[in-house]
């Protein structure tokens, strides 16, 4: 079975996320998308909101799985019995910024392999920072949503 892991904070989910996990869906069995901890990030919406987003975007769809995890990525992956990590890259700070993740993540894991998917062109603008300024601020993020705030 062809598991994998795309690993972030979703705070909130946006539609570039679900682009990415939506084009992933063909290439695997399974697809958790790993809600982390980071303890140097102030969240706007609570773990459990964050999850509930994600389990609406994809709604009936029976390949994914919404989890929270603590600590590494990898050591995560391997407890889910996941073979790759899914990251996906809207430019080339992304990447470079990835990469290096990733080249981490391959030291302490060689089993585990990191696939980098492009975010598609008219997506790219969007951020899970800029979408939290917008609903901060009062805007209109509902565009960027796959999700009812």
């Amino acid at each position: 079975m062809k598991i994998a892991v795309f690993p972030g904070s979703f705070d909130p989910i946006t539609i570039g996320h679900v682009d990415v996990v939506t084009r992933c869906l063909p290439l695997f069995d399974k697809i958790i998308i790993g809600i982390g901890t980071n303890a140097s990030k102030q969240y706007l919406f609570s773990q459990q909101q964050r999850e509930d987003f994600i389990k609406e975007s994809f709604k009936g769809v029976a390949k994914i799985a919404c989890m929270h995890y603590e600590k590494l990525t990898v050591e995560f992956c391997k407890k889910q019995n996941a073979q790759f990590i899914i990251r996906g890259l809207r430019n080339s700070t992304d990447f470079d910024f990835e990469t290096s993740i990733a080249q981490m993540n391959r030291a302490l894991s060689p089993q585990i392999e990191t696939l980098f998917i492009p975010c598609s062109p008219q997506l790219i603008a969007i951020s899970s920072t800029i979408v939290r300024d917008i609903i901060r601020n009062g805007g209109n993020a509902q565009p960027f949503l796959n999700f009812k705030l």
